[in-house]
């Protein structure tokens, strides 16, 4: 146990909870939590359900991100306390469980530090997540179905419920495109570094011959609106398609024309919606997500980033940011911050958080040197 000085790696984790606690604002998250709260006590607050909701989602926010660092903190003083008993008493098998608990604090520390990235104007909203297959026929097709899995799995293990607006599904395998919520606190700041361009290398299985076959999708994340977001969409620029839900094998969702797809003609942006049985509820939800595109398009030609925030990408040769190669042997790597991972099969069951981090740090260091 000599190798560990855990003394200098407590100073040092200390210091860090220090600056991120800066970072937070923890007294103007604890003024906010009290005025919350009192607005929560309030008789008359489901009177308005929407701002209701609103306040008790922050409420509930808050007190997680709250609860999140003062949990590291004890966390940390405990470790000092085992440490130095340990070390009094020569206790090596408990220096040992010290030390394993010091790299868990290192991980959850640096998760907390990564939230600290995320401050830019959306970062804290839902993300609503767009994927499409690219070149590549039917093993695209296949390909978008199992990112859209991989997203829902990464979602589902940190418990973040997922709304699927829409799915179109290819003829023979897999799906055209996807549309989904994924409804977390921070879920935009933290998925929009997976806009871009995937890349897939494997063995076909829909080839009986069994050839290498390369295919592409497209992932685009646009966070998700609030009500005081100022978006106006003249009726007269949207168009209005309504058709017959429909499933894999040609099965239907239901018997009426109930799906809806709209089309804003000024900039030919183009959001279907499928999930409910009522039409209204599936115009209403495809506006959602059309206000979103729209504003995160507009945002973009602000900035000149128009690329980078609705990851308006051609999904082929050239431009990919992530290639998963299944054969002639496995790897994961992200081409842009350098970061990789062995096992495929573990990623697409969505071990994504490194990939995340990975790429918060780099959109960082990318944001630092342009205003450079």
């Amino acid at each position: 146990m000599a190798s560990t000085d855990f003394d200098a790696e407590i100073r040092q984790l200390t210091a860090t909870m220090k600056t991120i606690g800066q970072v937070l604002d923890l007294d103007a998250m604890r003024t906010e939590i009290a005025d919350l709260g009192e607005q929560v006590a309030a008789p008359d607050l489901w009177d308005n359900q929407e701002n209701a909701q609103r306040v008790t989602g922050r409420l509930s926010t808050l007190n997680g991100e709250m609860e999140r660092f003062t949990s590291l903190e004890s966390r940390i003083e405990d470790l000092s306390v085992l440490v130095e008993l340990a070390q009094e008493e020569g206790d090596d098998e408990t220096l040992a469980e010290a030390e394993m608990e010091l790299g868990r604090i290192h991980k959850s520390v640096e998760s907390l530090e990564i939230r600290t990235l995320l401050n830019g104007e959306y970062d804290a909203r839902e993300a609503l997540v767009s994927i499409r297959s690219g070149a590549g026929g039917v093993d695209a097709a296949d390909f978008a179905q199992t990112l859209q899995r991989m997203y829902v799995r990464w979602a589902e293990q940190h418990n973040y419920p997922v709304e699927v607006f829409e799915t179109s599904y290819a003829e023979e395998a897999g799906i055209k495109s996807t549309t989904f919520a994924i409804k977390a606190p921070y879920a935009y700041g933290t998925l929009s570094v997976e806009a871009g361009t995937h890349r897939l290398v494997r063995i076909s299985p829909f080839d009986n011959q069994g050839r290498r076959q390369t295919s592409f999708a497209a992932v685009e994340v646009v966070p998700v609106l609030e009500q005081t977001d100022e978006i106006d969409i003249p009726d007269e620029e949207i168009r209005v398609d309504v058709y017959r839900s429909g499933g894999p094998g040609g099965q239907s969702v239901n018997t009426t024309d109930s799906a809806v797809r709209l089309t804003h003609i000024p900039t030919g942006t183009v959001v279907s919606c499928q999930n409910e049985k009522s039409q209204l509820q599936n115009k209403a939800s495809a506006m959602v997500v059309l206000k979103a595109k729209l504003l995160a398009l507009k945002k973009a030609e602000e900035k000149a980033h128009l690329d980078e925030m609705r990851g308006d990408v051609q999904a082929s040769w050239g431009d990919q940011m992530r290639n998963y190669v299944l054969n002639p042997y496995q790897i994961v790597k992200d081409l842009r911050t350098g970061h990789e991972s062995g096992t495929p099969q573990a990623v697409f069951d969505g071990d994504l958080d490194d990939f995340l981090e990975a790429g918060i740090r780099w959109r960082r260091g990318a944001e630092k040197a342009e205003a450079n």
